[in-house]
């Protein structure tokens, strides 16, 4: 088992990772910005040290700081989180080569989903379904082919970057008149945002839902899948609100996508926790992407089958294989999550400042993922996430009642906070129903 690790992250996930840690005996370095010298994993783990000044690029961002503090204090692993470096294959590189334990994939691994086109071909081969597409990048230099391209595919079409990721690098075309320009826009948007001007095409589906596969490996050839989540709920690209399991899937596609995911993952020998994002239409799963990290949302899984993703993801890294085999995982109930932002439930303008009360809900089935409490003061520096809020129920009914409860029950005062617009959500009757699409809540708000 892994000695001591150092959480090269922030918040309620740095939390969640100390707590994993603390569970399996490892030792814990909590690293911090000069804003963050408050954080509740700060004061709880067994050493702190501060990698720079607020702004992340001089922080969390910093490579050389965060293994620099990664020698000085003797640690054996470091654990990105979600966000920040967690799927920068450059940092997993240096942290090898460095002489740690980098706890996610190989950095050959991140590089291969990084890059949306050799992602979408190793899928193809790996036998998981994708959406149809130009099988490849655009020619910079033949006009006539990608316009046959899309004419092949069918219009409306979406192009994107890929390098791109979180909704950034993409545009959609619904008519061939603007096909071109839509290509060479997207083409020097890419370039200057991510350094790559590759682009691709896909066909844009129009009324998708987002449903996940959540997957661990342990790279010695043993892969599981934890079942699905259903992420549709979303505002310009960002989530809002997750379940699991998805409703209403059919069953013949769920079983083949699950089983697919998995045995992509022994393909590409795949290490740590992961996550293949999918649209879901008409009954169909189109693959979109991979993300190589632990997701915000991941809570909502552990609550069906009840396993520890963060514990998995310390055992891999020790050279230990997957405690828990695919006959093993048992789906029993369902669960949602809301994630509690620090920003104005209606405009959605960060609102940070001093937390005045902090009061979280309880009883059967809640659980409260935050590193937020009474006095604590919310930087402005950083994502408006300061927590999630979890309930399971025994079906998805009793679930999503435990969570009208919950909301009504948290109190979070001083700071504004998104929680009226999930009181409103969840009590909303298309949702009630299950199954609405990724267009549901910008619709709503009118966006």
């Amino acid at each position: 088992m892994l000695d001591k690790v150092l959480i090269a992250n922030r918040g309620e996930i740095a939390l969640r990772i100390l707590r994993a840690c603390k569970e399996l005996g490892i030792k814990t370095v909590a690293v911090h910005s000069k804003a963050d010298r408050e954080l509740m994993h700060v004061r709880l783990a067994d050493e702190a040290v501060c990698i720079g000044p607020a702004s992340s690029a001089q922080s969390y961002l910093n490579i050389p700081a965060l293994i620099s503090a990664a020698e000085v204090t003797d640690s054996s692993a470091i654990h990105p989180g979600y966000g920040f470096l967690s799927e920068n294959a450059n940092f997993a590189e240096q942290v090898e080569r460095s002489g740690f334990t980098f706890i996610g994939p190989r950095a050959e691994t991140i590089r291969l989903m990084g890059d949306k086109v050799c992602a979408i071909e190793s899928m193809k081969k790996a036998g998981v379904p994708t959406v149809p597409g130009s099988d490849g990048p655009l020619p910079e230099d033949d006009e006539g082919g990608i316009m046959a391209t899309a004419r092949r595919i069918g219009y409306p079409v979406i192009i994107k970057a890929a390098a791109g990721g979180g909704g950034r690098g993409m545009r959609v075309v619904h008519t061939e008149a603007h096909l071109l320009s839509a290509v060479n826009v997207t083409r020097t948007e890419a370039l200057s945002a991510f350094g790559d001007g590759t682009v691709y095409m896909e066909k844009f589906l129009e009324n998708p839902r987002h449903v996940e596969v959540q997957v661990l490996a342990d790279g010695q050839g043993n892969a599981i899948h934890l079942y699905d989540r259903d992420c549709s709920l979303q505002r310009r690209h960002q989530k809002v609100i997750e379940e699991a399991p998805a409703p209403g899937i059919d069953e013949a596609a769920r079983a083949e996508v699950l089983e697919a995911c998995r045995q992509a993952c022994i393909t590409i020998n795949y290490r740590g926790a992961g996550t293949f994002e999918f649209l879901y239409e008409d009954g169909k799963f189109f693959f979109i992407e991979m993300n190589t990290r632990v997701q915000v949302e991941h809570p909502v899984t552990e609550m069906v089958t009840g396993v520890d993703i963060v514990r998995e993801q310390l055992r891999i890294a020790s050279g230990l294989p997957l405690s828990i085999s695919q006959e093993e995982v048992k789906l029993t109930g369902h669960a949602f999550e809301c994630r509690i932002n620090a920003e104005d439930a209606r405009t959605f303008m960060p609102s940070p400042g001093k937390v005045t009360l902090y009061h979280p809900p309880g009883g059967l089935g809640v659980r409260v993922d935050s590193h937020i409490y009474t006095g604590y003061t919310v930087p402005p520096h950083y994502d408006s996430l300061i927590g999630k809020l979890i309930t399971w129920g025994a079906d998805r009914e009793t679930a999503l009642t435990r969570m009208r409860v919950a909301l009504d029950e948290l109190l979070v005062e001083g700071i504004k906070t998104n929680t009226d617009l999930h009181k409103d959500l969840v009590r909303d009757g298309y949702f009630r129903q299950g199954g609405v699409n990724i267009h549901y809540l910008e619709k709503k708000l009118g966006l």
